[in-house]
């Protein structure tokens, strides 16, 4: 079949491939002038399916409102009024419940335990593809009673799907890494997951998409989808505007992999998904030491940062805000980055010499991703990865390939649809199309 994938990031460039190799012809659009220069540009850099999870969780509206009121809150919003936003908010809320939580703390970790073994198996299929890829495990640093006991509680579910895992106290993460010993922060004890990797998602991107295209994937950027034509049904084509020019794009599937641009597209077709920017920061900061920098990836969990080593640099990434679509790195927010930083790490970086970005995290309210068939015939999603899109990019591309392709996928996709918004695949019932 012929295959359109909108989108260029981890998640369009991962089903691009399963698509591929699968043995359909396919072509990629971006907007982008290459791949991986959205969401996938920036991130923390960690793959670690221990820590999948949903923001909606029991507590959390208490602790979001706390944290905005900070001095230097790593929570943020913006006053200006926004409908969309307080629709999100308020499905948002009925998902941060116990229950609710287990169900899609397991929805979570399903999939991005799957996908850890999708990414095993594309890296032995594509053994030069080169992101920078290490396992050399993760610490949760917990500085408060609280930290301590809800990460005892998250390693139940570690057990149910076999992870390993340790709590360890300060001196043993001292000793598993060195460079912690200079740490100025209070923290008490870790968790320790020792097969948690980290790699370079935008290296990841480029590289991929460099062996798609000797294989003869067609990737052309520039290239912006603005609507979905249907009828009867079913899809048609995409619009889309590229050189100044507006042209049809027709195939026989098309799977809309773009982040939080999704539902706009959607829109145009009369479909509706709960996904809403959650904007995030980082800082790449280059290693001086090397010795005295981490070799580990390290969660902040009191201050919501995560620090992963690529290569020469140490990326580090954390803050939530609530403020749309607004790409602007906001200074002040890069400051805390690195103040809290150099708590954990005053020595071995050049901290002078560190960039910054922002991002947008596609977020669902309830946390796990929406992909597969949609109630329009031919069109499929790969959508709503929220900040586990590094992680879970290689299966959710897999599992989207296998519905394009009707194969049965290789895990319960329960809680991974679209059904859990009240909506049906084509095929299952008619499709409900504005």
């Amino acid at each position: 079949m012929r295959v359109l994938v909108l989108g260029a990031g981890v998640a369009g460039v991962s089903a691009a491939y399963h698509l591929w190799r699968d043995g359909h012809e396919v072509t990629v659009l971006e907007r982008q002038t290459g791949p991986g220069m959205g969401s996938s540009f920036g991130n923390a850099g960690g793959l670690c399916p221990g820590f999948a999870g949903p923001w909606a969780s029991p507590g959390m509206p208490y602790k979001v409102l706390r944290m905005a009121l900070q001095k230097h809150a790593p929570v943020r919003f913006s006053m200006m009024p926004d409908a969309e936003r307080l629709r999100w908010l308020a499905q948002w809320l009925k998902e941060c419940n116990v229950q609710r939580f287990g169900i899609n703390k397991a929805r979570m970790q399903r999939m991005a335990h799957y996908s850890m073994r999708c990414m095993q198996v594309l890296r032995d299929e594509v053994p030069e593809l080169n992101f920078g890829f290490h396992r050399d495990g993760t610490l949760q640093l917990l500085e408060t009673d609280q930290e301590v006991e809800l990460a005892q509680l998250a390693t139940r579910t570690l057990s149910q799907f076999q992870v390993p895992w340790r709590m360890i106290g300060r001196d043993e993460a001292m000793a598993l890494e060195p460079s912690l010993r200079a740490s100025a922060a209070a923290w008490q004890g870790a968790l320790h997951l020792p097969d948690d990797a980290s790699g370079d998602s935008a290296k990841f991107c480029a590289g991929l998409a460099s062996y798609l295209s000797r294989r003869g994937v067609s990737f052309q950027y520039g290239a912006s989808a603005t609507r979905l034509v249907h009828a009867h049904g079913r899809l048609r084509s995409v619009e889309i505007t590229h050189g100044g020019q507006t042209e049809q794009r027709h195939a026989d599937a098309c799977v809309v992999a773009l982040g939080c641009q999704a539902p706009a597209l959607l829109a145009t077709a009369g479909l509706r998904i709960p996904i809403y920017p959650l904007k995030g920061y980082s800082i790449t900061i280059p290693i001086a030491d090397t010795g005295a920098a981490p070799r580990m990836a390290i969660m902040d969990e009191h201050n919501k940062i995560m620090l992963t080593r690529l290569g020469d640099k140490l990326r580090v990434a954390g803050m939530a805000e609530f403020v749309g679509y607004d790409l602007s790195v906001r200074r002040v927010r890069t400051e805390l980055l690195s103040a809290l930083t150099r708590r954990l790490f005053p020595r071995g970086l050049d901290y002078a010499a560190a960039t910054s970005w922002a991002g947008l995290r596609p977020m669902t309210p309830d946390g796990p991703p929406i992909l597969g068939a949609t109630p329009l015939q031919g069109l499929y999603l790969n959508a709503g990865h929220g900040s586990n899109g590094w992680t879970q990019a290689c299966g959710t591309g897999r599992l989207v390939a296998d519905a394009v392709s009707g194969k049965p996928p290789e895990i319960d996709m329960d809680g991974l649809t679209v059904e859990r918004f009240g909506m049906h695949r084509a095929g299952r019932t008619p499709a409900r199309v504005a």
